[in-house]
């Protein structure tokens, strides 16, 4: 091959590379909230049947959005309440098999369906997940002092749990599986990107963490495929005095509940 046709042939090599880059982004750019929330969406006369105690609660936003939460509840006289922050896929219906962690630690448990998940309607959108997250610490405050409320985030959930424990008192903060911000997320599983442009969620954890005052844990599997371990650990950049980082060895992004370690981390800060 000549001179002329390798130049030919790397010019129409560097349009055709370029032209699929472009291609790739824009795609990311349009699916990102299918790529980062995976909702489940439950029928309006949906009856929710769980194994310990519970109440359904609708939170009316206006008059187009009612959020959907519900309440677990403690035998006998509650200590407190957790404000449950959950992940990105399906509804509550999910996660409620974890609330016994809670319960049998004296704490009742609301826990929320964003908009668009379960039966939550509205659209869903970062400043809505802020907003929506402080009708929940208002229903809380409604039987509870702020030193009687914990905030807890898993996954997606543990930046809205920061951003709120930022503006509002609480008992403590507790994260599982925690990310530095959305973008470094992303950049991890897209690094040929300009991902900080390109997100409309961008959940900066690493921004609302040093304007907590409550104490701060954070939970975090070594294993963790979908938020890097990497990711969570520099949190501790930002922690004070008291603050503490639980490492769960081998443990992965859903099954930090199967490690007794977890557990024992977890009834230990709740019984403070």
């Amino acid at each position: 091959m000549d001179k002329l046709s390798m130049k030919k042939y790397f010019k129409k090599f560097a349009i055709w590379a370029i032209g699929l880059y472009l291609v790739g982004g824009i795609a990311l750019y349009f699916v990102q909230d299918k790529l980062l929330f995976h909702p489940e969406v439950l029928p309006a006369n949906y009856q929710y049947k769980f194994d310990i105690p519970f109440q359904e609660i609708l939170i009316p936003v206006n008059k187009k959005v009612k959020l959907s939460a519900v309440l677990f509840k403690t035998s006998g006289r509650a200590r407190g309440m957790v404000l449950y922050f959950h992940g990105n896929a399906k509804n509550i219906n999910r996660y409620a098999p974890l609330m016994p962690n809670f319960t049998r630690n004296g704490y009742d448990v609301l826990i929320l369906d964003y908009r668009e998940f379960g039966k939550s309607t509205g659209e869903l959108t970062e400043a809505a997940l802020y907003e929506d997250a402080l009708l929940m610490y208002r229903v809380a405050r409604a039987r509870f002092a702020p030193w009687q409320i914990v905030l807890y985030g898993r996954s997606i959930g543990t930046g809205i749990a920061a951003q709120l424990a930022s503006v509002r008192d609480c008992k403590r903060l507790i994260l599982e599986t925690p990310y530095y911000n959305l973008e470094d997320v992303a950049f991890s599983s897209a690094p040929i990107y300009p991902v900080g442009m390109m997100l409309d969620y961008k959940l900066p954890t690493n921004e609302f963490l040093p304007k907590v005052t409550a104490p701060i844990t954070i939970f975090h599997g070594t294993k963790d495929n979908t938020v890097p371990y990497e990711s969570g650990k520099k949190l501790e950049e930002f922690f004070k005095k008291g603050d503490e980082f639980v490492t769960i060895r081998g443990g992965q992004h859903n099954n930090l509940n199967d490690y007794p370690l977890f557990h024992t981390k977890l009834d230990s800060v709740l019984k403070q």
